[in-house]
C-alpha cells in the first residue's frame, strides 16, 4: 500500500501508520492533469483580480471571517457570520463559546500569516498557531500548542477506541510522520505541481492527526498557509471550508479511502475540483464587490465629509452601531446619527435591531455576498 499500513497494537486495536509522501508511484492521469490546469487558471485569475480590488486587505478580512465561521461549523459550532460581526460591533467582553472559537480561528489565521513573513511553515509554527486556535475555548484542556502524547481516534461522538472509525498513528509513529511531512513541505528538489503538493499535505496531516483536538481546523488552515508561503497567492483569498462543508460526507469518505484503498488519485480529483470551484466563486464575488462599490460610492457621494470614508469602513465592518461610527471618525453622536440615517435613506444600511434605541445596522448588500 502506498498510503501506509494498519498495524495491530498491543492493546488489540489497529492504528494506521502512514508512509512518507509523495505516494510512489502517483498516477497523474489525463483527468487529474485537466483538473490541475483548470485549478491553476482559476487561481491565477483570483490572484490577478486582487490587484484591481480597491484596498484588497479590507476584503481579505471578510473572507477570513467567513472561512473561520465555515471551518468551525464543520466541527460543530453554531455561530454564524452575523453572530461574529454583531459580537464585534458591540465590543462585548463576555465569552460566548461558539463565537469565541470563531474569533480564535480568525486570530490563528492572522497570526500565522504574519509569522510566515519571518518563519517558514514548520512544525514549530503549526504548534504556535494551534495554541491560538484552542486558547480559552473548547479543547483548551487538550494541550494547545503541543503534539499529543497519547492515542487519539476518530468516530461517533462519545465512542471508545475499540469502536473508532479510524485510529491515527501512535505517538512515536506520529512524531516521525510529522517530521517526514515537514521535510516533504520543504523538499524543493521534488518536481511536483504545487497544488498536488498541497493536496497531498492536507490529506497526510489529517491522517496523522497530531493534536488531541483541532486537527480538522488546522488541516484546513494548512492549505491557506501553503498557498501563501509558496507564492501561489499574494493574499489569502482562497478557502476550501465552504466546499468541504458542502460535500462533507464525501470529503471524509475520500480521506478514509486513501487509508483503506490507496485512493490518492481520487482524493486529488476531489481536491482540485474544489480549488477550481472555490477560486471561480471568489473571483466572481470580487467582481461583484467592485461593481457594487462603484454604485454605492455614487449613492453616498455628497452625503457629507465622512460619507466615502464610512463606506470604506463598512467593507471591513459591515455590522455597526452609531457609536461605532462616532468612535471611528472621532465625531459627536449627533453627527454620527445623521450620517447613519442618510446611509439608511439611500439603502446602504439596514436597521437590523428592530428598535429605535441601541440601533444596529447592516451593510446588507455586502453581507449577502458572504451568506453561508
Amino acid at each position: 500500500m502506498r498510503a501506509g499500513t494498519y498495524i495491530r497494537q498491543i492493546e488489540s486495536y489497529k492504528a494506521f501508520i502512514p508512509n512518507r509522501l509523495p505516494p510512489d508511484p502517483i498516477n497523474i492521469d489525463w483527468e487529474i492533469q485537466e483538473l490541475l490546469s483548470k485549478a491553476d487558471r482559476a487561481l491565477g485569475r483570483l490572484d490577478g483580480i486582487t490587484e484591481i480590488l480597491p484596498n484588497p486587505d479590507l476584503f481579505v478580512t471578510m473572507y477570513i471571517r467567513q472561512e473561520a465561521v465555515l471551518s468551525s461549523q464543520i466541527e460543530g459550532t453554531q455561530a454564524s457570520l452575523v453572530d461574529v460581526l454583531e459580537y464585534e460591533s458591540k465590543n462585548q467582553r463576555g465569552q460566548i463559546k461558539d463565537v469565541s472559537e470563531v474569533l480564535n480561528y480568525i486570530n490563528a489565521i492572522n497570526y500565522g500569516l504574519e509569522r510566515l513573513q519571518v518563519l517558514p511553515l514548520s512544525l514549530r509554527l503549526m504548534k504556535e498557531i494551534h495554541a491560538r486556535l484552542l486558547d480559552n475555548t473548547r479543547g483548551s484542556n487538550k494541550n494547545p500548542g503541543e503534539f499529543r502524547t497519547s492515542q487519539n481516534w476518530i468516530g461517533e461522538p462519545g465512542c471508545m477506541l475499540k469502536d473508532a472509525i479510524f485510529v491515527p498513528p501512535p505517538v512515536n509513529d506520529m512524531n516521525k510522520a510529522m517530521g517526514d511531512l515537514e521535510l516533504f513541505l520543504h523538499n524543493n528538489e521534488l518536481k511536483m505541481p504545487l497544488l498536488i503538493k498541497v493536496g497531498l499535505a492536507h490529506a497526510q496531516f489529517e491522517t496523522i492527526h497530531p493534536f488531541l483536538d483541532g486537527n480538522g481546523r488546522m488541516g484546513r488552515l494548512l492549505i491557506t498557509f501553503l498557498l501563501c508561503s509558496m507564492g501561489v497567492l499574494k493574499r489569502p483569498l482562497l478557502y476550501l471550508s465552504y466546499y468541504f462543508k458542502k460535500h462533507r460526507k464525501y470529503y471524509y469518505e475520500r480521506l478514509q479511502s486513501i487509508r483503506d484503498n490507496d485512493s490518492w488519485e481520487e482524493w486529488l480529483k476531489f481536491f482540485l475540483t474544489g480549488v477550481h470551484e472555490v477560486s471561480q466563486e471568489a473571483t466572481d464575488k470580487a467582481r461583484l464587490i467592485i461593481r457594487m462599490r462603484e454604485d454605492h460610492r455614487a449613492k453616498v457621494n455628497g452625503l457629507g465629509t465622512y460619507s466615502l470614508p464610512l463606506l470604506e469602513y463598512l467593507y471591513e465592518n459591515p455590522i455597526i452601531t452609531v457609536n461605532n461610527i462616532k468612535d471611528e471618525f472621532n465625531i459627536n453622536y449627533s453627527t454620527a446619527n445623521r450620517l447613519t440615517n442618510s446611509f439608511e435613506q439611500v439603502g446602504i444600511l439596514v436597521n437590523i435591531s428592530g428598535t429605535s434605541r441601541n440601533r444596529q445596522y447592516a451593510y446588507k448588500d455586502y453581507l449577502d455576498l458572504f451568506k453561508d
